[in-house]
């Protein structure tokens, strides 16, 4: 098969010899990172109680894959995993990151180191013009008020949310009243000292706000002809759920899905910059899934069993649409890709293989290259085996009692079990997604072999205080 970057450069490129040319040729990259949607939610993956028809218009272009995973079941360790293209377990981020407190309680680092391995500095030393726009979560957040700013980790503006160090978006909030008033608050507020400017806009509109910086973005990069590398990473659809006063709907899931709707509209204008630039249509790879699983009584994970906080298909499976139809053949337009199974660390080293982009030196990432899997040149899967830990305080859950502690998924099967290999679960998740039927018992060799594996996996990474060897007082606070 063709190297995936000389299939690019020759898609892409006339015989150029000014390297000054060729870079501008590079495809650009947009993540779409959603906050919390279940792997049923849009609804171009069967969602029937609300619409996404921006998100759906972007499939039916592009490609979608039903067996995407992300690599946690809760925020900051997913975001580290899909910008690092490692296991989130080496940086010592297993869980949402809190006060410092808490972290260290939980064995949790304070923030990401700067030395990690970004896909956005890779691109960045590439000569790709780099913009964080929406929520990061990986330091800079409650007391921790001396983390790294955004501008460490490869990027050379952001606009962030309460979460993250540097300029931000802070929520107001509007709720009507019985008395057909509304009332109007403010939250976050303390969120103001971990950088300026701060900008305050109505929670219902703050997707909308940072779709507009990207496009910004989009503006100057191209006027100054460089290729560009975006992440959109929105606060939607995270509870609490603020929609606009004429979106405002009863209980729980009809908030949620009005904030879902209203999402879509605000990323809506992004899509629609790109599509409407012939260069940029045919010269543009965007990418959209969700972070973890929903949380319960929100987002709908479908068929799938679980939910955010789990390892069952529910807390780590998301939906993922791949959009470049000038960087894919038109047969590939518009289909479901059922059997590729891979997540989001191979992301990575997927999108430095499409820009054309060498991995940085000594780096050994957890992910795989398989560009030609997400521009539909392919229908492989990864060929080492997934690996999930559990967040450390979220041994029990409300709608499951005794979580599994680890997991791992190779091929068409799926084994959780405890942190000493008991209480072994086994699924065939090709047959049985829902993870209804335990057949452990029946394949003794298969299930020994992945509990084998994961716990040596296991052993391997950093333990943090979810496991009952951890020793707390060995790890140092940043």
């Amino acid at each position: 098969m063709m190297n995936i970057k000389t299939t690019i450069f020759a898609m892409l490129c006339c015989i150029v010899f000014s390297s000054q040319a060729i870079s501008a040729e590079r495809p650009n990259v947009v993540l779409v990172f959603i906050d919390d949607m279940g792997w049923g939610d849009f609804s171009c993956f069967g969602n029937t109680e609300a619409s996404t028809p921006n998100i759906d218009a972007m499939a039916a272009e592009g490609i979608r894959f039903e067996q995407f995973y992300v690599n946690s079941p809760i925020c900051s360790p997913s975001r580290v995993a899909i910008s690092t293209g490692q296991y989130p377990q080496r940086h010592r981020i297993t869980s949402f990151l809190n006060n410092r407190n808490s972290n260290h309680q939980r064995g949790v680092a304070n923030w990401l180191s700067p030395e990690a391995p970004m896909l956005a500095r890779s691109l960045q030393d590439a000569g790709y013009a780099t913009a964080h726009c929406g929520k990061w979560h990986m330091g800079g957040q409650r007391d921790v008020d001396d983390a790294p700013p955004i501008s460490d980790y490869g990027f050379d503006t952001s606009l962030t949310n309460f979460e993250g160090m540097g300029a931000k978006l802070l929520p107001l909030t509007e709720t009507p009243t019985k008395d057909g008033g509304v009332k109007k608050g403010r939250i976050w507020e303390n969120a103001e000292r971990l950088g300026e400017p701060v900008t305050w806009m109505l929670r219902s509109k703050i997707t909308g706000g940072f779709t507009d910086r990207a496009i910004e973005f989009v503006d100057q990069a191209q006027a100054a002809d460089e290729p560009f590398y975006i992440n959109v990473w929105p606060d939607d659809v995270h509870s609490p759920f603020f929609p606009s006063i004429e979106g405002w709907k009863d209980g729980k899931r009809g908030l949620y899905l009005s904030v879902l709707e209203e999402m879509d509209t605000q990323l809506a204008r992004l899509f629609q910059r790109i599509k409407s630039d012939e260069k940029l249509r045919d010269n543009t790879l965007i990418l959209i899934c969700s972070d973890n699983g929903p949380e319960p009584g929100a987002g709908s994970a479908g068929p799938l069993k679980g939910n955010k906080v789990t390892l069952y298909e529910g807390g780590v499976r998301s939906p993922l649409i791949v959009w470049g139809p000038g960087l894919m053949s038109q047969d590939a337009q518009g289909t479901v890709n059922h059997k590729s199974v891979f997540s989001a660390i191979d992301l990575v080293p997927s999108l430095l293989d499409l820009t054309g982009v060498d991995p940085p030196a000594g780096i050994e990432f957890d992910g795989e290259d398989l560009a030609p899997v997400l521009i539909g040149q392919s229908n492989e899967s990864r060929k080492k085996p997934l690996f999930f830990r559990r967040p450390p305080e979220h041994d029990k859950n409300f709608q499951f009692k005794n979580l599994p502690d680890l997991a791992v998924r190779r091929g068409e099967w799926k084994l959780l079990c405890d942190f000493d290999g008991s209480h072994k679960k086994l699924y065939n998740v090709e047959s049985d997604p829902g993870e209804s039927t335990n057949v452990a018992t029946g394949h003794p060799e298969i299930t020994k072999r992945l509990v084998k594996a994961v716990l040596q996996w296991n052993s391997e990474m950093p333990a943090d205080a979810g496991d009952p060897e951890y020793v707390h007082a060995n790890v140092t606070p940043q």
